[in-house]
């Protein structure tokens, strides 16, 4: 076994340890926080992706309930009116709650959804990035012939960002977040081969890891091209770790790891409201850092190096740029 790779399930041990202990502190009641503040969104419009059910879907229902309208941005209709159905259910009223289709697997239906934001003229406040697909056990490919996990979790939320940004410039306080994962410190991004197309290369976890590694490096590079343009430079952006939860996302999680994520998900995870907690604070908290990573209501900076690499951010981004065929520059300028 290669130094390399030994180094990689080192820190994947490392990983799981670290976020073993802290849901035990959570669990006991210690370490744990939640974002108190009474702080409203009342007039503003919020954009979820992946809103129909998890943290995506308590994410709506808490901003709703501050005010906001919310738009849940969710490839299956029929799960997404049931979302909104029992959202409504709980906030007696379904009024500021919206339903759009949205795959961030296929960039048809990003540029889709993206047009008719536009054709509706509404501005936007705030875009969660929340959407996911999470170890896929084999190698599966978008309808773009990316590979699954890296093209929803990353180069479909580049795109829809990228398109959605125009509408953000009137807000006087545009934020994005892009949700991404503790399991970001374990990620690498494999420049000479993004998709896994060589032989015998694709490892679920290995795909996860590098697409939450680049849900980091996408919010570095953004906050930097935001900040230096006239234009868009009071958007703010964050990445976060929503801490690990109960959700489906870890549907796709076969095996031995399915049996130990079983055994201790059901002790030691977080429900989905305690889930949303660093989301919240990082829609409602006024002086938030554009382009760090936030955890459990703070900003947590305890990066590894792969994770603050600015070369690396900008060799994601241009590589980005090419994969989703947009021109950068015609979005941001």
């Amino acid at each position: 076994m290669s130094i390399r790779r030994l180094t990689i399930e080192f820190l994947t041990f490392v990983v799981f340890v670290v976020e073993f202990f802290t849901n035990i502190l959570r669990f006991v009641g210690l370490g744990r926080r939640y974002y108190t503040k009474n702080y409203r969104l009342d007039g503003k419009v919020v954009l979820i992706t992946g809103a129909n059910s998890g943290i995506g879907k308590e994410t709506a229902y808490q901003l709703c309930k501050r005010g906001a309208k919310v738009f849940l941005c969710c490839r299956d209709l029929i799960k997404g009116k049931e979302a909104i159905e029992d959202i409504g259910k709980r906030l007696n009223s379904k009024n500021e709650l919206h339903l759009m289709q949205l795959d961030l697997s296929s960039f048809r239906s990003i540029n889709q959804f993206a047009n008719e934001m536009i054709n509706l003229r509404i501005d936007v406040d705030i875009l969660i990035n929340n959407a996911g697909v999470m170890m896929c056990p084999k190698r599966m490919l978008s309808e773009d012939k990316h590979e699954l996990q890296f093209a929803t979790n990353h180069l479909g939320h580049f795109l829809l960002t990228h398109l959605i940004l125009p509408l953000m410039t009137k807000s006087n306080d545009a934020r994005i977040l892009n949700v991404s994962s503790i399991h970001h410190i374990r990620g690498r991004i494999n420049f000479g081969d993004l998709n896994f197309e060589k032989p015998n290369s694709y490892d679920p976890v290995d795909a996860y890891c590098q697409s939450k590694l680049a849900n980091v490096l996408f919010t570095r590079k953004l906050a930097q091209i935001l900040k230096e343009n006239p234009k868009y430079h009071r958007i703010r952006t964050f990445a976060l770790n929503p801490g690990t939860i109960n959700t489906n996302l870890t549907r796709h999680i076969k095996g031995i790891r399915r049996t130990i994520y079983n055994i201790l998900g059901t002790v030691f995870n977080l429900d989905t409201f305690s889930g949303t907690q660093t989301t919240l604070y990082c829609c409602l908290e006024p002086s938030l850092k554009s382009g760090a990573y936030y955890s459990n209501c703070q900003e947590n900076k305890w990066l590894f190096q792969e994770s603050k690499d600015i070369q690396s951010a900008q060799r994601l981004w241009d590589l980005s740029c090419k994969m989703t065929g947009i021109d950068s520059l015609h979005y941001i300028s």
